[in-house]
């Protein structure tokens, strides 16, 4: 003979002598308690996140709930996003080597692999600063290739293009005019890979404003939040945010909430026949 567990409500309440109301309330209250914990564990993950992609996040996770409860309660738990820092800058664009024009102005991407974005920032360590090259495909927003060094050479740059075309070849290359990207070395590259070379205008960072972006969310996602002890605690701390956490765990509004590398695979899933890379 199997044994009832299970009561209705309303029995449980008549036996309790307890209101039906008091008893959804509870539950009520239990339920928003894990909610604000869900909410604070991921808060805690990604520091940088307003209550749109907290909400994304905790609907992914199995929540119902919409981003004006989110919102109201991020406030009074008081979430708030840290303070942003200036950057420092590392374009030098006084050089004598060729410039080339903005070629991705009017462009909007509709393919993977149409357009990449190359941009360098700064990291600071214990002691001294270290440099990051990184390449993006503005489609996908996957990291394709990224290299950091202790130099602010062509080394830099050269390396960071040479892994991204190992699997894939941009149709445009876009970036600022630095020296490390308009170099005999890094243009000669490209064009042996028949890629067109773009580039922003001297003083208009806003011509570049996906790697802008990038380098943004690096900053203030990875850099700004750890404290690297040295070089290599630096490269394997940032190895792992780009290669893992932005590519495979980290939403991005503008691809419907998915991350780069979901966006990518349904992409390519939903195309008639096989993408030749």
């Amino acid at each position: 003979m199997t044994m009832q567990t299970d009561y209705p409500v309303k029995t449980i309440c008549k036996v309790l002598d307890l209101a039906r109301s008091t008893f959804y309330h509870t539950r009520a209250v239990a339920e928003e308690g894990d909610l604000r914990a869900a909410l604070l564990e991921l808060a805690g993950q990604y520091p940088t996140y307003g209550y749109r992609r907290l909400t994304a996040l905790l609907k992914r996770a199995g929540w119902t709930v919409n981003h004006k409860r989110i919102q109201r309660i991020m406030t009074q738990m008081g979430l708030q996003r840290p303070v942003k820092r200036r950057k420092k800058r590392t374009t030098n664009s006084q050089h004598d080597f060729p410039r080339y024009p903005n070629r991705v102005a009017e462009l909007e991407p509709s393919r993977p692999d149409e357009v990449w974005v190359a941009d360098i920032t700064y990291v600071r360590l214990a002691r001294d600063f270290v440099y990051l090259a990184v390449i993006m495909d503005v489609f996908t927003r996957c990291v394709r290739g990224w290299h950091l060094s202790r130099s602010l050479d062509r080394d830099l740059t050269l390396t960071a293009l040479k892994r991204a075309l190992v699997d894939q070849v941009p149709h445009i290359h876009h970036s600022d005019q630095g020296w490390q990207y308009a170099c005999g070395d890094y243009t000669d590259l490209l064009t042996e890979y028949q890629v067109q070379i773009s580039m922003a205008a001297v003083g208009k960072p806003e011509e570049n404003s996906y790697a802008e972006r990038l380098m943004r969310t690096i900053k203030e996602e990875e850099v700004d939040l750890s404290e690297y002890a040295d070089f290599h605690h630096a490269y394997q701390s940032i190895g792992r945010f780009l290669d893992e956490v932005y590519t495979r765990k980290r939403i991005h509004s503008a691809l419907g909430y998915l991350t780069p590398s979901e966006f990518e695979e349904n992409w390519l899933a939903q195309q008639p026949e096989p993408v030749l890379k």
